[in-house]
């Protein structure tokens, strides 16, 4: 069974950059779809982004032309790179295979 673990989080300023990066423990080829999350505390888990194995990609509208998720099939990982971010970006993100979720990464955006 795969395990992921998310990392890049931190503090940034109101439009800065972030680049997450969600690792497996094993090959992501298999992997049909890889999708990234977000989560404030007292809300519900929202859609971000996912990229399939066949490279199709949806962002959430939130994110999108700021947001770009990518595969990197040799390395294991997703990413996902955060432009132009916003304090309303500020929350714990957290990646998925659909069956398993990685711990998440925090994301906090503030001046």
């Amino acid at each position: 069974q795969v395990q992921l673990v998310e990392s890049g989080g931190g503090l940034v300023q109101p439009g800065g950059s972030l680049r997450l990066s969600c690792a497996a423990s094993r090959s992501i080829v298999p992997i049909s779809l890889v999708g990234w999350y977000r989560q404030a505390p007292g809300k519900s888990r929202e859609f971000v982004a996912h990229i399939t194995n066949e490279g199709h990609i949806m962002y959430a509208n939130s994110v999108e032309g700021r947001f770009t998720i990518s595969r990197d099939n040799a390395e294991n990982t997703v990413n996902l790179q955060m432009n132009s971010l916003e304090p309303e970006d500020t929350d714990v993100y957290y990646c998925t295979d659909q069956n398993l979720w990685g711990p998440g990464t925090q994301v906090t955006v503030s001046s």
